[in-house]
């Protein structure tokens, strides 16, 4: 074939391509920016640490006569003390991810997860009373595997002005999920729509997964084509079209031409990171750390008898308690409702941390005995440890390794827990997703609204392009 006859053809079909995948691409790039913008100050619900810490009972500590459970004096991967429904209790994760709640008053047992207990533990955490409760496998703030070790749920509305409703857990007996109504409107609009959320796609993880790859990897394409067509249809130098113009289009054309060249790199980078979201062919997925390495670290010795009685006057007011041995150092981690901590020794209760030199020496074992060639100590946030909603856990201590997968620690510089573990896949993952789809630099969410209006003017160009592509394709539909 003639090269003139193929360069034809190919132009052909790069027409065809964008003009008829194209409409129903604008629709779903219309979708996505509006919903954007909503996520952007409606996130999807959550019951966060802070909310989950102020409405927590407070610890009886008059009523805590069992120890510590302990396998042969050693921490199992987990263990806290709290309340439920009335009973102080120990909660355990095992290193076998067994998972356990057994009480911590002896001569006391819990009650079964019912209604009659849902209504107790929601309308005590809710602070108002309850309207109405039904057991749930699932709905759709529920939906994601994360729920999947409480199910069912209880699920409880409260006589409130927000028309909250909070779902308890089958398995452990707490608060797991809160929504209002405000936050359920608005999340119809925004990441339900935007996620491609519904429950009866997302519940099938799966399926759910080539769904977003399926429909994201045709809007590129034809992202991709209208980009390459808006180049070859402008005229920026000396022979432009008449009356000097770099666009031979009017009207509505003009529009979508000019929006497309403006805001067409946005449009790509961005529908590309979303693409990415669901990490197709897991290409940034990372090894999984070593199970014993992680336990040498976390429960390396025999933990001391920790003195309940006196524990009693020093952790008044406390709602949690935490027991670790980070870097082989025995604490007890009090948090109260107002989000503090006091951090003790846990044999003779005065404040105490790890040393930073204990730390760095036993995260070695993490990274197969490597030492760090690089030890930080981060009283801000970096480009990889940050959180687009306030300020992350600081001061954290950042090592940063040679071995074959790059890995940097992040870890807790008050109890030695290690709170992010970044190789060179993720480290990557945070610029090709995060940066991409959210334009989450530090010196932009910590400064807003300069975050909220590089966002705002980036999705009124891609609106602009999709509405008028949407247009264009009703009318070339009508047409034909």
């Amino acid at each position: 074939m003639p090269v003139s006859n193929a360069g034809r053809l190919a132009r052909r079909w790069l027409y065809l391509v964008h003009r008829w995948v194209g409409i129903a691409s604008c629709l779903f790039f219309a979708m996505w920016f509006g919903s954007g913008l909503v996520m952007l100050y409606v996130p999807y619900p959550s019951l966060s640490p802070t909310e989950a810490l102020a409405r927590a009972e407070a610890i009886d500590w008059s009523a805590v006569t069992v120890p510590p459970p302990l396998d042969r004096g050693r921490l199992p991967q987990d263990l806290l003390l709290e309340m439920r429904d009335g009973v102080p209790v120990w909660r355990s994760e095992g290193w076998d991810d067994e998972r356990h709640t057994v009480p911590a008053s002896k001569g006391r047992h819990l009650a079964p997860v019912d209604a009659a207990y849902a209504v107790r533990v929601a309308s005590r955490f809710g602070r108002a009373r309850v309207l109405n409760v039904e057991r749930i496998m699932r709905d759709q703030w529920t939906v994601s595997g994360g729920f999947d070790r409480h199910r069912p749920l209880w699920k409880a509305t409260l006589e409130d002005e927000g028309g909250t409703n909070l779902y308890v857990s089958s398995s452990t007996g707490g608060i797991v999920q809160s929504t209002d109504r405000t936050e359920r409107f608005w999340n119809w609009l925004g990441s339900v729509p935007h996620w491609l959320y519904p429950t009866v796609l997302r519940q099938d993880n799966a399926a759910w997964r080539q769904v977003v790859m399926w429909v994201s990897g045709p809007c590129i394409a034809a992202a991709l084509a209208g980009i390459w067509i808006g180049i070859l249809r402008a005229r920026i130098g000396t022979r432009r079209f008449k009356g000097g113009r770099m666009t031979p289009y009017r009207g509505w054309m003009l529009w979508h031409h000019l929006a497309g060249l403006v805001g067409g790199g946005f449009l790509i980078a961005w529908i590309f990171s979303g693409w990415l979201s669901v990490n197709p062919w897991h290409l940034f997925r990372s090894a999984e750390p070593d199970a014993r390495a992680v336990r040498a670290y976390a429960a390396a010795g025999v933990m001391p008898a920790v003195p309940l009685d006196r524990l009693r006057h020093v952790g008044a007011g406390a709602v949690r308690a935490r027991i670790t041995d980070f870097a082989a150092t025995p604490l007890v981690v009090l948090e109260y409702p107002d989000g503090r901590r006091q951090i003790l020794d846990a044999a003779t209760l005065v404040p105490s941390q790890p040393k930073p030199n204990a730390i760095v020496a036993a995260a070695r074992v993490l990274v197969a005995g490597t030492p760090p060639v690089a030890i930080d100590r981060l009283t801000e946030p970096d480009a990889y440890w940050y959180d687009s909603g306030g300020l992350p856990r600081l001061p954290v201590l950042r090592l940063r390794f040679d071995d074959p997968a790059a890995t940097w620690l992040y870890i807790d510089s008050a109890t030695g827990d290690v709170l992010a573990r970044l190789d060179r896949r993720r480290r990557a993952y945070r610029w090709v997703f995060d940066l991409l789809h959210k334009w989450d630099l530090n010196i932009l969410t910590r400064h807003r609204p300069a975050w909220d209006l590089l966002i705002w003017l980036f999705s009124l160009v891609g609106m602009v392009t999709s509405v008028s592509g949407i247009w264009l394709g009703w009318k070339r539909l009508r047409r034909g």
